[in-house]
C-alpha cells in the first residue's frame, strides 16, 4: 500500500520531480523519504532557511488529471480550518514533467509520531483524556465549517451499500464536512491531523465512523472510540457507521486490508 510507483520509469520521474521543486524552493533534504499510497505521494523532511525544518509533500497526478478535490485539498484545508490542529502550510510549487503533473506542498514539520504506522490500528491505544477532547474539538469544527467540497456523495451510498455491504442504503438526511480520511496513521499522539486532500461533504459522524472502523482490530481502543465520540451511539451514527463499512469493504475487495473484511461484515450484522 505506502510504497514506491510500480515502476522504475515512474520512480525516476518522481524523484526528478521532488529534486526540481526541492530547488525552486530553497530547501535541503535532510531525512530518509517516504512513499504514500501506491507511489502517488512521496514525503521528505527538509530544511529552509526561514521555516526551519519542514516537510516537503509531493502528490502527482497524470497532467489531464492534476486538478480537483484531492489536488487542491490541503491548500483549501489551510484557509478552510485555521484553528484546527494540523500542519501549517508554508509554500506550493507546481511543475510538468513527461506528461504528469507534480504539486509540492511546504509544510510545517510536526514532531510528535503518528499514532500507527497505518491506517489499520493493530496495537491499543491509551491516549489521555486531553487527546480526545482536543479531537472532537477539531472535528466539531470540521463539521461546522461550510463547503463546497464532497467527500462522499449519496449516489455512490445507493450503489456500494448494496454491493459491499449487502443492505439497503438509505437517504442521507444529515451532512456535514468531514476530514475524509480520518485513521491513526493521520492523527498524531498530540493530536495533529495530518493529509487533508479529500476533506468535503459526508454523513454526519463519518469522521468518527472511519476512526472506528479502522480500528476494529484493536477492541479495546475501537470501545473508547464510541465512548469518547458519542455521535457514533446514536442514528446519524449508525447510519455512517455503515457508510464507512461498505467504503472499507469496496476497499478489501480490491486487495487492500482484508484482514478488515470479516469485522466489518460483522459490525454491519450488529447494525442492520
Amino acid at each position: 500500500m505506502y510504497s514506491p510507483p510500480t515502476t522504475r520509469t515512474d520512480e525516476q520521474r518522481t524523484l526528478a520531480a521532488q529534486s526540481a521543486a526541492a530547488h525552486a524552493l530553497g530547501i535541503t533534504f535532510t531525512g530518509p523519504r517516504q512513499w504514500g499510497y501506491q507511489g502517488r505521494t512521496l514525503g521528505q523532511q527538509a530544511g529552509h532557511p526561514a521555516h526551519g525544518t519542514c516537510w516537503l509533500r509531493l502528490i502527482s497526478a497524470p497532467a489531464e488529471k492534476a486538478n480537483g478535490k484531492l489536488w487542491d485539498g490541503t491548500a483549501e484545508a489551510a484557509a478552510a480550518f485555521p484553528t484546527v490542529h494540523k500542519p501549517a502550510l508554508h509554500a506550493l510549487h507546481d511543475l510538468d514533467h513527461d506528461g504528469f503533473a507534480f504539486r509540492a506542498e511546504l509544510l510545517e514539520f510536526i514532531t510528535s509520531p503518528t499514532c500507527s504506522p497505518e491506517p489499520v490500528l493493530r496495537t491499543e491505544r491509551n491516549l489521555a483524556p486531553a487527546w480526545w477532547t482536543r479531537l472532537r474539538s477539531d472535528l466539531d469544527t470540521i463539521a461546522a465549517t461550510r463547503t463546497t467540497r464532497v467527500a462522499v456523495r449519496q449516489q455512490w451510498i445507493a450503489r456500494a451499500l448494496p454491493q459491499h455491504a449487502g443492505v439497503p442504503a438509505p437517504d442521507i438526511t444529515h451532512w456535514a464536512t468531514a476530514h475524509g480520511d480520518l485513521h491513526f496513521a493521520n492523527i498524531t499522539e498530540d493530536p495533529i491531523i495530518l493529509d487533508w486532500e479529500g476533506f468535503g461533504t459526508a454523513p454526519l459522524g463519518y469522521d468518527a465512523a472511519m476512526l472506528y472502523a479502522y480500528s476494529l482490530l484493536a477492541p479495546a481502543t475501537a470501545a473508547t472510540i464510541r465512548r469518547e465520540l458519542p455521535i457514533l451511539n446514536t442514528p446519524v451514527g449508525t447510519t455512517a457507521l455503515l457508510v464507512v463499512a461498505a467504503d472499507l469493504l469496496q476497499s478489501c475487495s480490491r486487495g487492500d486490508h482484508p484482514e478488515l473484511a470479516n469485522p466489518l461484515h460483522s459490525l454491519v450484522t450488529s447494525l442492520a
